[in-house]
């Protein structure tokens, strides 16, 4: 791949790699509830993630979900089950953003936090969906291209989680607002509430 096409794939890639979603609010309470260290395990789950992805749009996975109303909304179901099942955990867990002496140290061990964002990523029908339209923009014409795929599927992934790690960095300011009972309150129903209705408008999302 040329160098110059690289780049501009890597400029058009920034805005949706750095768009809101479930991945990036994903992120963002890993950090306010677990610390740095928890938000880059699940940004190395997201990154995986979407390699995956790319790989699989490649093959052909991204033209079945864009042609098949069966195959998108089996996907886009079991994701919106997933966020919504995260968001109630966030909402029933009374402990939740409280911001401990070991606050820096994940209550959740670094691999489930890894498949939870590696999850999060695979299901998002939408992701999938942005992948088929982008990728093929900077590809060869006439089959597949193994080098050419790694190198756009590791970059946007690579992209993406340059974005995470600097939610994970910026996490500890983020944490100073949790200094209160009620702010924390608010935070968890907010962020519950987000996860679910993510969940809910991916259940009802069309292609």
């Amino acid at each position: 791949m040329p160098f110059e096409l690289w780049l501009m794939f890597v400029a058009v890639s920034l805005l949706p790699a750095i768009s809101p979603g479930p991945a990036v609010m994903l992120a963002i309470s890993n950090t306010l509830r677990f610390g740095r260290n928890a938000t880059l395990a699940s940004a190395t789950g997201n990154m995986m993630g979407l390699i995956v992805i790319g790989y699989a749009v490649a093959f052909g996975f991204g033209a079945l979900m864009a042609a098949s109303a069966v195959a998108f909304t089996v996907l886009k179901i079991i994701g919106a089950v997933y966020l919504i099942f995260l968001g109630i955990k966030i909402l029933r867990d009374g402990s939740s953003f409280q911001v401990q002496d070991s606050a820096l140290t994940p209550r959740k061990s670094p691999l489930k936090l890894f498949l939870e964002a590696f999850f999060v990523s695979v299901t998002n029908p939408k992701a999938i969906l942005v992948i088929t339209a982008l990728f093929p923009q900077f590809m060869s014409k006439g089959g597949i291209n193994l080098a050419e795929i790694t190198i756009l599927s590791v970059t946007y992934a690579v992209l993406c989680f340059a974005n995470h790690a600097a939610i994970a960095f910026a996490g500890g300011h983020m944490r100073q607002f949790l200094t209160s009972a009620r702010r924390v309150r608010w935070v968890r129903r907010i962020t519950g509430g987000l996860f679910v209705g993510f969940g809910a408008a991916l259940a009802t999302a069309s292609r």
